[in-house]
Formats: structure tokens, sequence, C-alpha cells
């Protein structure tokens, strides 16, 4: 077992939203290290939060004043079989490992987010999705799961095996143990034909649902203080791939949309007044463009500019007037907002404590360039969030408590009493899982 030496270093989010100061960091190399890890920390009275690539802009991963468990040494897949599309990975492999893993055994992922940097444990565990009217969230994308328990015992549960820890587990924040391999159901590996069009807002509007429906996936981004949005829809391709040339790659990925927006947002946050005419001419400046790739490349995209993001999912069909409802807020705001809002869509599914359960879901997620006012923005979204039964994502900022959430989630009790018979004494929370998941004694 390895123990970082630098203990007195920090931890911080990828997002900078929440630091924390853990008493040790453990970097197993086995379940049996995991195990001893966390059998020591109960006896020092201490809790244990598994840390991946601190990846979620909520203090869901905050290892606070406990033990920091690592799981760097737990990656890669460790059984494939293309026959089935059954892949079975250790908890802490990167998704950008596991997608190249995957691609060389000829398979992928149906659906994917539009980030890479979390591992596969992280990413199901605070409801990572992509975009697809007919498809679901990472989570349901599992098969089985292997974990942790509190008492340092690993079991396995599948919709056959302890499926009442199988359907918490598959979107557990953490807080059911720690999770040591994911059984995934993997597709053939597949191209996507990508189309971008900027078009305006009110026209995307106007034909949501109808491009909802149309494209196997579908989102559109808005920067607030324009009339523009930019319209993405990819679709499977029985072609080979034809991507863009390395040159334009380079330009539009990395120095336009990376380091010439950096720029942007930095002339932003030092001149405010700047921001909404700046805004407009980044609308403005967005230009069509098409592209056949590998479809793990398709979905994600490197994210390099620093912000801060909360994220709320609703009923479908009410989606477009939810971003006009947005759209007003941000026309009274005195801090203007940098930062694009992104638009998305997934199918309803079974998971308990999904986003998108048991209702076709369009997610709302909104941001701000880190280092600039965003409060008065995101509690305007929250307000009209909660007025419009909306769930927020579980690893985007938030303010809801147990109490709101166990009005919105139909199985958040069961959620709760399977977390309080895996977990009695609370090894795995931390502040944000209390306040979420309400105390570990009280599960009803």
């Amino acid at each position: 077992m390895q123990r970082d030496p630098a203990t007195a270093q920090p931890w911080t989010n990828w997002g900078r939203t929440t630091t924390a100061h853990p008493a040790r960091v453990v970097a197993p190399r086995d379940t049996a290290e995991a195990a001893e890890a966390i059998r020591a920390a109960t006896r020092e009275g201490l809790r244990v939060r598994p840390i991946g690539s601190g990846h979620s802009f909520s203090a869901v991963a905050s290892p606070e004043s406990g033990v920091a468990l690592d799981l760097r040494h737990w990656s890669g897949i460790i059984h494939a079989d293309p026959s089935t599309g059954l892949v079975t990975a250790h908890g802490g492999t990167p998704l950008h490992v596991l997608n190249a893993e995957l691609d060389s055994l000829g398979l992928a992922m149906a659906n994917l987010g539009d980030i890479d940097q979390q591992t596969v444990a992280g990413a199901i565990s605070t409801g990572t999705h992509g975009t697809g009217a007919g498809l679901g969230g990472l989570a349901t994308q599992v098969e089985a799961l292997e974990l942790l328990l509190a008492d340092g015992t690993e079991v396995r549960c599948s919709p056959t095996e302890n499926p009442e820890l199988f359907a918490a587990g598959r979107l557990g924040l953490g807080a059911l143990g720690v999770i040591t391999t994911v059984t995934l159901r993997c597709v053939p590996a597949f191209t996507l034909a990508a189309e971008e069009r900027p078009a305006p807002l009110e026209e995307v509007l106007a034909d949501f649902h109808g491009l909802a429906e149309a494209n196997d996936h579908f989102e559109f981004h808005w920067f607030p203080h324009s009339r523009n949005a930019m319209v993405k829809r990819n679709n499977r391709h029985p072609g080979p791939p034809r991507p863009l040339h390395p040159v334009r790659h380079f330009l539009e990925y990395e120095v336009m949309e990376n380091r010439l927006f950096g720029a942007v947002c930095g002339i932003g946050k030092a001149v405010p007044a700047l921001v909404r005419p700046l805004n407009r001419f980044c609308a403005a400046t967005w230009s069509a463009r098409n592209y056949q790739d590998r479809s793990f490349r398709v979905f994600t995209t490197p994210r390099r500019i620093r912000f801060v993001e909360t994220e709320y999912a609703f009923p479908r069909e009410i989606v477009p007037d939810v971003v006009r409802a947005l759209r007003e807020v941000v026309g009274r705001l005195a801090d203007p907002v940098m930062f694009p809002v992104e638009v998305r869509v997934a199918r309803a599914d079974d998971v308990w404590l999904s986003t998108a359960h048991g209702r076709d879901t369009g997610y709302i997620a909104v941001h701000q360039f880190l280092g600039m006012p965003h409060r008065h923005f995101f509690d305007a979204f929250e307000a009209i969030a909660r007025d419009a039964g909306g769930r927020p994502h579980w690893g985007k900022m938030h303010r809801l408590d147990a109490a709101a959430l166990s009005g919105i989630y139909p199985r958040f009790n069961e959620f709760r009493q399977v977390r309080a018979s895996v977990d009695p004494g609370g090894i795995f929370h931390n502040s944000y899982l209390d306040r979420v998941l309400g105390p570990v004694d009280n599960p009803n």
C-alpha cells in the first residue's frame, strides 16, 4: 500500500469549488490493501472517500479531514468478450483510457459525455450522461459491479445478485462502498458523422423536439447574451472515419475553443462591461463544420478553460420553456455571463438516483468562467428549476438537501435504506452526502 508522503497537501477539485485537507492519502494496489485502509480508518474514527479525477463541481468526492482513497492504480480492462459486448474494467480507469482500450478491441461505449477525464466509477456514481433521446446515461450501460463495503468485504451485485444493492449502486454517489470493478455492456465500435451549425435560438427551441427525435445525438449551446445557438447533431455513419484535418482540428479546438476563448474570458473578467458584446461576438464567430470519426473522438472534446457549473434535468417537454425563462433572467442580471449554456437530452431510465429516472429528460447546464461572479445567476436558475420540477446533477453545484430531493426521486428512501444497511456507520460519508442524503441513522 502506498501512502502519499505529501499528506499535508490540500485536495482540490478540477473546478476549484471545494478544497479539503485529508488526514492522509492512501493509494492501494489491490482490494486487500484498500480493505485494510478502510478498517484502519474505522479504528481511528475517520471517514473514507474514494477520489478519482476530481471532476465533480460539487463536493461529492471531497475527503475533507478523513482518508482519501486514491484509485490511480486501479486502471484498465480486466476482461472483455467482444461477442457479447460485456467488458469488466477496474473502477479507477479513466474514461479516456477505457475508450482507447475498447477501440483496440473493436468496441465502444454506446454513449458518452463530452469530457473523458473522469474515472469510470466516478462517472457512473455521479450520473454522468451524454445526449440522445433514445439513450440513457452511463449508469444505464452498467451490467454488474463489485463493491468494497464498510466492513472491508467485497461483494458483487447485478440484476440477479444482490439486486437492491445493484439498483442503488449503479448511481451510488460513493455512499455505498468503493467500486472495485464495473462490468459494462458495450457495442461494436462505430463511426459518428458530426454536423455543427449555428442557428437562431428561437428557431432551435421551436424545433427542439423534432431535432431530438431526428438525431441519434443532439445538443445545442447558447451564449446567454446573444440570439444564436450552435446546434450539434451526431449520427451513426456506416462509412469510415473522415476526421477534420489535423491543422483545422488544432485551430478550431485548441486555438479557437480553448486558447482564444480563454483569452476572451480573461478580458471579460478584467472588464465586465465588455462581457455582453464579447458574448455576442463569440456567438457571431461560430462556423459550420462536418466530419466523421470514431464515436469517442466525436463525443468528447478537450476542456482546458476552468469554469464553474450547475446543471438541472427537466421533463423533456418543458425544456424550451425553461430556456426561455432563463433567457429572461439573464437579461436582468447585474453580473453578465461569459460562458455558454448547454442543452442535451436523454431517455427515461430506471436507475434509482438517475436524474432521468422515470421520465424522458432534457438537461440544461449553466456555467461561468472561474473567478467571475456566478452566485446570483446560479440562484436564479435554481429558482426556475425548483418551480419546474428540476433535478440537480449530483456532480454539479446545487443547494438542495435531503428533504427537497426526497420529493423529486420516487426511490429516494429505498436508496437510503440500502445505504444504511451496507454502511451503518457512515464511513463513506462526507458533509455533502450528509446534506443530500440525510443522516445515516435515519433512512426513513
